[in-house]
């Protein structure tokens, strides 16, 4: 079997003319999540590529995706990285778009992606070595199952969560599939997060899991499983120009591996998430101790001082990251 692990990162530089134009023409036809954080440039996406050169070493290829556009610093001659547009592997009829979901549901289409690979946000960084078994073992994602009554609050992708579960619940009995994989579900790797699944057994459903906003390692096998299964509600929201509460997500995904035991149990908390503005001090100490493997960096207020933000963080990686990848002209 292939043991080769790739990396799919999807970033848009919401900042290009040609882009905001393209946008601009559905932007009053179609319904959505048009937020402005949805789509900015942070530049420090050289970061995260040089986070991957010294602490992935062993990621065998880089599947950069984009509308069409690349960073001006981007060596696009790198042995290692494919540049993949939207054109290049997500069918026609859903596009354009400018919603991440059909991005990130497509995923297993992009030629010549390995069969286990890491999808990694343009917002998460690794701060610090770390080994393919981290992310698989024994040809399964490594990943922590664990059960957490979704609740919904304002704002955020709540309602997306929600179909994401109805969709499990229509393809998996709970108490069978637990039943199957005791060892994995009932993992004393989690700690005392084991009792979340203890005490959430009782409910005849799937009610929510934890949902770490970090990197997470897929198998392509399950892509195209999920589709096979239920192609009308991924159809549906690769349809959707604009993110919508009707959608469901690439967590969807990565629940199916669960609920299907398809998974190496982890101790959880590799990572950890900070949103930028509201937690800046923590951010700090976070990136420049390498205080955790991986960090997410969340721009989830559209009101905040950019500029002053944008260049607090590249100041934070420079003192980790201060020489250039070969992934850097």
């Amino acid at each position: 079997m292939d043991k080769s692990i790739d990396i799919v990162i999807p970033w848009v530089d919401g900042m290009d003319p040609k882009w905001l134009s393209e946008k601009e023409e559905y932007d009053t036809s179609y319904k959505g999540d048009k937020r402005t954080n949805r789509y900015r440039s942070w530049e420090n996406l050289q970061f995260l590529f040089r986070g991957i050169e010294k602490n992935l070493p062993w990621v065998r290829r880089i599947h950069f995706v984009t509308w069409g556009h690349v960073p001006l610093w981007l060596n696009e001659e790198h042995p290692k990285l494919n540049i993949v547009k939207h054109q290049d592997y997500i069918p026609s009829q859903y596009l354009p778009t400018f919603s991440s979901h059909p991005i990130e549901l497509n995923m297993h289409r992009i030629d010549g992606l390995s069969q286990q690979f890491i999808y990694a946000n343009d917002d998460t960084f690794f701060l610090r070595p770390l080994d393919e078994e981290d992310f698989f073992v024994n040809g399964l994602p490594c990943d922590s199952s664990i059960e957490n009554v979704h609740q919904f609050k304002k704002g955020g992708i709540d309602h997306i969560i929600a179909n994401n579960l109805e969709v499990l619940n229509a393809n998996f009995n709970k108490k069978e599939s637990i039943k199957s994989i005791k060892n994995k579900w009932y993992s004393f790797r989690y700690g005392k997060k084991l009792l979340k699944n203890i005490y959430l057994y009782p409910f005849a459903n799937f009610v929510g899991f934890e949902n770490p906003h970090m990197p997470i390692p897929y198998l392509k096998a399950t892509f195209e499983e999920v589709w096979k299964s239920e192609p009308e509600i991924l159809e549906k929201t690769c349809n959707n120009k604009f993110r919508s509460n009707e959608d469901v997500n690439q967590w969807l995904f990565r629940y199916w591996q669960l609920a299907s035991g398809n998974f190496h149990p982890q101790k959880p908390n590799k990572g950890v998430f900070f949103s930028i503005g509201k937690d800046d001090e923590l951010i700090k100490r976070a990136i420049t101790r390498q205080e955790f493997a991986m960090i997410c960096l969340s721009d989830d207020d559209v009101f905040l001082n950019f500029e002053k933000e944008k260049e607090f963080l590249v100041e934070c990686f420079e003192q980790i990251f201060p020489e250039k990848s070969s992934f850097e002209k």
